[in-house]
């Protein structure tokens, strides 16, 4: 079937509570109740192992209770860019793959649906809805109506939008992919032209550089050489690495200022060599380096991977745990981790956490007789996992500095304002930048009560305010059914080791 924006955007389901003692969020439409009504309020009380947690479904807000401390040991749902990556690479591939411990969320239906329209069989497992076995097409995605247009839908999902756009290009068909508006205003026009650079016959909205793209594909890309920006997002660069095997001959991919978001791109190549293509690699990743892929290489089956835990989503959980000094450990990512984000342990650390690392674990403690400290740290490398630093800053001694992340300024929302306002909001003095920010927490640590956070259809501001509750205030998260971008079950994890 064909997926129009019309009908995706009608098939998303509200925010739904369940009459047991947890709530699910199972789909989401954004802002579909963002503004308060003049009814009777409706509270749904989330009776967790540890807390509860209270729904107001009338206002779409959910109340997170003060939290004494976190404690235990949580089980990280897969990676999202880890599960979309091996989704595209599964259906590039020769052989049938299964992927398992895939992430359930929203992000990850989008480019399952969008394999669905482009007829790539994928199968969920009916035992374990993690698993899904993709049968691969040994080389390009050709469109399965060579006639007609394909439109994919693909919400606000980056790592299904900026990857498709690039595979596309290789095989023959006419595409549209487009998302929700805020998808609209983030750009893409760097990948664009690298790809018309190799050939390609597509574009995006030239007044913005942003999606809907338009491809015209027919009979493949030949490969040659595109120099390409790396300052706005690594996700260009990785979305051409992957394509680039598809081309009938050698491709080469040069850096032409700077990379941010590194370890995401030393994520995709190593991802791409389980999947036997090698990427040769000239010069410094933290420089200006570039990349070669022959023409020999091809993508074949591993016949099963097994998805990572989600190391940017670790962090709230290990955040927590800084700021209570309870004990949490993270399983599903670890030393051995392929994920950048991993680092952001680090940083809780030289914040005056302890650490303990395991091969696929994280354990962070902090002894009560040590403070929390302001730091000032470039998050170039952890642009995601950096959010979370901007709550543990409130509860620090000093200001902390987050630098390096522009990359917040065209995210699922514009992040370098949203974190600068709703940290205002609990009492802090931020000092905001281009690239960077300062945090000076409020006096004495005490944060406002009752305040309400606008996540801005932004998951990951959902998650990351969450944990201004472990000041011991009330916080009022607004559109919480948010996090079923990536993290559908957040606030139940959250809630199950909260005292």
């Amino acid at each position: 079937m064909r997926i129009s924006s019309t009908a995706a955007a009608t098939a998303a389901s509200l925010l739904s509570i369940s009459s047991t003692s947890s709530f699910s969020i199972q789909r989401h439409t954004p802002h579909l109740l963002s503004t308060h009504s003049t009814t009777t309020t409706t509270t749904t009380t989330t009776s967790l192992a540890a807390k509860s947690f209270q729904l107001d479904k009338s206002a779409n807000q959910l109340t997170v209770t003060p939290i004494a401390s976190l404690d235990g040991s949580v089980t990280l749902p897969g990676s999202k860019s880890l599960s979309n990556r091996c989704l595209l690479l599964a259906a590039l591939s020769e052989g049938t793959t299964r992927v398992e411990n895939l992430l359930e969320s929203d992000d990850i239906r989008y480019m399952l649906e969008a394999l669905d329209t482009l007829q790539v069989p994928a199968e969920r497992d009916a035992q374990d809805n993690t698993a899904v076995t993709v049968t691969g097409q040994a080389g390009p995605i050709h469109s399965p109506t060579p006639d007609e247009v394909v439109e994919l839908f693909l919400g606000n999902a980056g790592t299904a939008m900026r990857p498709l756009a690039a595979a596309l290009c290789m095989g023959n068909g006419s595409f549209v992919l487009d998302g929700v508006p805020r998808m609209r205003e983030r750009p893409i026009a760097d990948l664009i032209d690298g790809l018309q650079q190799l050939g390609a016959h597509v574009n995006c909205v030239e007044e913005t550089g942003c999606p809907p793209v338009t491809i015209r594909a027919k009979n493949g890309l030949e490969g040659g050489s595109a120099s390409i920006s790396g300052k706005m997002s690594s996700q260009f660069l990785s979305s051409l690495l992957m394509a680039s095997p598809l081309c009938t001959g050698d491709v080469t991919i040069q850096i032409k200022d700077e990379l941010i978001s590194a370890p995401y791109v030393s994520l995709t190549i190593g991802l791409m060599k389980k999947f036997g293509v090698n990427v040769q690699i000239d010069g410094d990743m933290d420089g200006t380096p570039s990349f070669i892929i022959r023409k020999e290489e091809k993508y074949t089956s591993p016949t099963s991977i097994l998805v990572e835990g989600d190391a940017s989503s670790a962090s709230y959980f290990l955040a927590g745990a800084a700021i209570t000094g309870g004990t949490v450990t993270v399983r599903g990512c670890g030393s051995e981790s392929v994920q950048g984000d991993v680092a952001f342990a680090n940083v809780m650390e030289q914040m005056g956490a302890t650490v303990t690392w395991g091969p696929e674990s994280i354990t962070v403690t902090r002894d009560p007789a040590v403070r929390l400290k302001g730091v000032d740290v470039d998050c170039g490398k952890i642009p995601d996992a950096a959010m979370t630093l901007a709550v543990a800053a409130l509860f620090a001694e000093g200001p902390t500095t987050i630098r390096n992340v522009y990359s917040w300024r065209l995210k699922e929302t514009e992040r370098m304002k949203a974190i600068v306002a709703e940290c205002t909001k609990l009492g802090a003095v931020v000092e905001e930048f281009t690239d960077y920010c300062i945090i000076h927490p409020p006096a004495d640590n005490k944060l406002n009560d009752n305040v309400v956070i606008e996540t801005y259809d932004d998951h990951r501001m959902a998650m990351t305010f969450a944990l201004a509750a472990c000041g011991g205030v009330n916080v009022i998260i607004d559109d919480p059914g948010c996090t079923a971008k990536t993290f559908p079950t957040y606030f139940e994890m959250l809630g199950s080791i909260a005292s």
